[in-house]
């Protein structure tokens, strides 16, 4: 990876510029041309290492999400991650150790779609289903630290929903897909919408200050940069304990997310959840007894889910009609 390889994958996976020409003013702050920066954003992205530069949308803020699992059996996991994979809503699936072996999350605008999507998916895989939606997030980014030292700042955030009306509905649904990587991207959204520029990006910006985009700029697709070793840790927490425990565990630089999901008995006891991604296998354990120990956890049922296949990896959609 060069200099400037890692200065855009890394620096500008959050506080991307809201400025009429975002790509000159990377540029300036790189001592390179415009063409040069947008050059380089496009052949990482053929590449596959970005997967767009746009929001990260805060989950349940403009619409409602869940993370589901599905008991597949082994010689037909193939064929039932393809059909899952149909479904526009299911944003991320993959394959993880366990015998709910096929995990993905799906979003929809409304909770009625939500579940009517759910129950098509069970009905056409006759597979045992877990749906766990989200009940308190702790740290959700997915950013990645590549070396560059920009971590991000893990300050506790009011969560804040709206019902989007028909003029950010249609926003939602193209940056959702990502900036367009031209010279004046907020203009050319503008124009599609047949609104100005300074309304887009006041938008935009309106979002991130209220926490309804987490963040805003380059995101990374993992697996390409190495990191595959991806553990989804789950805990057995008492309930009157979770919060506690979450709070605390959110803190931890190498974990990407921390939330409570429900427990689904009898055969999923678990209520709090932690993402750790890593290179390398043993370093993730490591790390995962590391926090355990850190914690007081050692004698609390847990289980390390790590990921075995990615059939899925995409933004969520929340607005199919207008869907890139």
């Amino acid at each position: 990876m060069t200099e400037l390889d890692l200065a855009l994958l890394n620096d500008y996976q959050r506080a991307f510029p809201l400025y009429a020409k975002p790509y000159a003013e990377l540029a300036r702050q790189l001592c390179i041309s415009e063409s040069e920066v947008l050059q380089r954003l496009l052949q990482l992205k053929q590449a596959g290492s970005i997967s767009r530069i746009g929001p990260v949308f805060r989950p349940n803020s403009i619409g409602v999400s869940t993370l589901a699992a599905l008991a597949v059996p082994p010689e037909q996991l193939e064929q039932v991650a393809a059909l899952v994979n149909t479904y526009p809503q299911v944003n991320h699936n993959y394959q993880r150790e366990h015998r709910y072996n096929l995990w993905f999350v799906a979003t929809a605008d409304e909770p009625a779609r939500l579940a009517n999507t759910l129950e098509q998916i069970r009905s056409e895989t006759g597979c045992a289903m877990l749906d766990l939606p989200l009940v308190k997030d702790y740290y959700i980014d997915l950013g990645f630290d590549l070396g560059g030292g920009k971590v991000a700042q893990r300050q506790p955030q009011a969560h804040v929903s709206i019902r989007p009306n028909a003029a950010q509905r249609s926003l939602i649904g193209i940056l959702q897909g990502g900036l367009p990587m031209v010279s004046e991207p907020y203009r050319e959204i503008a124009e599609r919408l047949g609104t100005s520029e300074a309304t887009i990006i006041e938008q935009i910006s309106d979002w991130q200050n209220a926490g309804i985009i987490k963040r805003f700029g380059v995101v990374v697709r993992h697996h390409e940069l190495g990191y595959t070793a991806n553990a989804m840790v789950v805990w057995d927490i008492p309930d009157h304990q979770v919060e506690a425990v979450g709070q605390l565990l959110a803190k931890d630089q190498a974990v990407s997310l921390c939330y409570q999901r429900p427990r689904r008995l009898p055969e999923w006891h678990y209520n709090l959840f932690c993402m750790i991604h890593g290179k390398d296998r043993a370093a993730v354990e490591a790390h995962i007894e590391q926090l355990a120990q850190q914690h007081g956890l050692q004698q609390v049922p847990r289980q390390s889910l790590f990921s075995l296949k990615r059939f899925k990896q995409r933004g969520a959609h929340y607005v199919l009609d207008k869907a890139a």
